[in-house]
């Protein structure tokens, strides 16, 4: 976390993710994400919701091209 990152709250990491409210509080719950503690407050920094993002990014697959003769029976 950088001096000028800003802190998100639940609300705005959950419309970020596009997702309900309990799977941001579930990150927090579970540790799987950074926060900070501001008196009461839970605040989530804006690069650990890109690292999560960057984290849990899946490359797609790259399917080679069927050869002429590759036919497949049917079942």
């Amino acid at each position: 976390m950088t001096v000028a990152d800003r802190l998100l709250t639940v609300n705005q990491v959950a419309e970020r993710l596009g997702t309900g409210l309990r799977f941001p509080r579930r990150l927090i719950e579970e540790r799987r994400i950074t926060f900070v503690k501001v008196g009461r407050h839970v605040r989530i920094p804006e690069s650990a919701v890109e690292e999560y993002v960057s984290a849990h990014t899946v490359a797609p697959v790259v399917l080679r091209p069927a050869s002429a003769y590759s036919y497949r029976r049917a079942a």
